[in-house]
């Protein structure tokens, strides 16, 4: 089993910046890709950035641009720096990481951005 922590949502003016962070601990050996998705209210969860273990990122369109995924291994940590943000931005964001055919999934932490 792999245990994720995310830290780092709050409440943040439109145009304002975050950064989120999220924590691997356990059987962490072999993790593979770490992501960040997102669920607004009343929509689907959608998949927001994501970085290989060799550091190839990608990124929704949406948040190209703004938005900066990156990873520590030797911490076992993914980082999300979000700029520029938008109320369209609000939502709760949730890590994902991929171990081999397991998907993990953090708790989630909140992101408000007013207008």
């Amino acid at each position: 089993q792999v245990q994720l922590v995310e830290s780092g949502g709050g409440l943040v003016q439109a145009g304002g910046s975050l950064r989120l962070s999220c924590a691997a601990s356990g059987s962490i050996f072999g993790i593979g890709s770490m992501n960040w998705y997102r669920q607004a209210p009343g929509k689907q969860r959608e998949l927001v950035a994501t970085i290989t273990r060799g550091g190839s990122t990608n990124y929704a369109d949406s948040v190209k641009g703004r938005f900066t995924i990156s990873r520590d291994n030797a911490k076992n940590t993914v980082y999300l720096q979000m700029n520029s943000l938008k109320p369209e931005d609000t939502g709760v964001y949730y890590c994902n990481v991929i171990r081999g055919f397991d998907r993990y999934w953090g708790q989630g932490t909140q992101v408000t951005v007013s207008s």
